[in-house]
């Protein structure tokens, strides 16, 4: 009699390998200034990417799963979502399809990147399904996806794939795990970067330090750039920022992240303590400009 593992296991395996098969055609080799990194076509002529495994300068060179190496261009990277997108001929390459569902909890995962062109695979589970989040450098990541398994730096950027074989993300090194950068979030920061070239975030023009009250928390003003929206809305240096629109500071790092993408033009009620006094002001999140 056979054993159902006798049966199951090559069909797994079977499934598995057709998974792969039919991704690495999107799948490529990043190559930038001594970094290498995985890749995926996500639409003709674009190659998504990792960006914090992406050089800071030098040429970048693409090779394709069939061999081909070409010269690409940047088209724009965004450092909070670790996402860049690069431009280059993907006529050997073919679009992936991505998926903007969340995986379940305990589901296998398929991670497939490249090494020199050649396709990589590895097995892993799934082992946190969170909700959106803020990263340290202050993206809005859809969906927080944790994934068990080993990833390679030169793997970094390669495709996240489910057992029914969609695409769900992109695999990227997070502190002390692996995390996948949902669909949804590629799909939206990539498609700005297509068009805009960068994401916009917002600017205040002030250099903060935190500082402890008796009451909690606050923001002091090191620095106010004179054509900044801070300035032209009356803050002050030395000034001390203890609420922002009717919410008590949490600190710094919480103020920094709310200046997202949607924040820029929007008007913001800013508590401030001015020598002792309470002082209200309204300001305008301005730009900041690209460096």
């Amino acid at each position: 009699m056979t054993s159902p593992a006798a049966s199951t296991l090559p069909s797994l395996s079977s499934a598995l390998a057709d998974i792969v098969a039919r991704t690495r055609p999107a799948i490529v080799s990043v190559h930038s200034h001594r970094s290498r990194a995985s890749g995926f076509v996500w639409k003709s002529g674009l190659i998504v990417t990792a960006d914090e495994a992406l050089a800071d300068e030098g040429e970048v060179s693409i090779r394709f799963s069939d061999g081909t190496e070409r010269a690409a261009q940047i088209a724009g990277r965004d450092h909070t979502t670790d996402i860049a997108l690069l431009r280059v001929d993907t006529s050997t390459g073919a679009p992936i399809s991505l998926s903007s569902a969340n995986p379940d909890l305990g589901a296998l995962s398929v991670v497939v990147a490249a090494e020199q062109g050649v396709a990589t695979a590895a097995l892993g589970m799934v082992s946190l399904v969170g909700g959106r989040w803020r990263s340290m450098r202050g993206g809005e990541i859809d969906a927080r996806i944790e994934l068990d398994t080993r990833l390679r730096r030169h793997h970094e950027g390669g495709l996240v794939l489910n057992a029914s074989g969609e695409a769900i993300g992109m695999a990227v090194h997070g502190v002390r795990r692996i995390l996948v950068i949902p669909g949804a979030t590629i799909e939206r920061v990539a498609t700005r970067l297509e068009t805009h070239g960068r994401i916009a975030r917002g600017y205040l023009g002030l250099g903060l330090q935190p500082v402890e009250l008796d009451d909690g928390i606050g923001a002091m003003v090191m620095s106010v750039d004179r054509a900044g929206p801070a300035a032209a809305a009356g803050v002050q240096q030395g000034d001390i920022i203890v609420g922002w629109n009717n919410e008590k500071l949490s600190g710094v790092r919480s103020l920094l992240r709310s200046l997202g993408p949607d924040s820029v033009g929007s008007i913001v009620d800013i508590a401030i303590r001015r020598a002792s006094e309470p002082v209200q002001i309204k300001l305008t999140i301005g730009e900041r400009a690209e460096t």
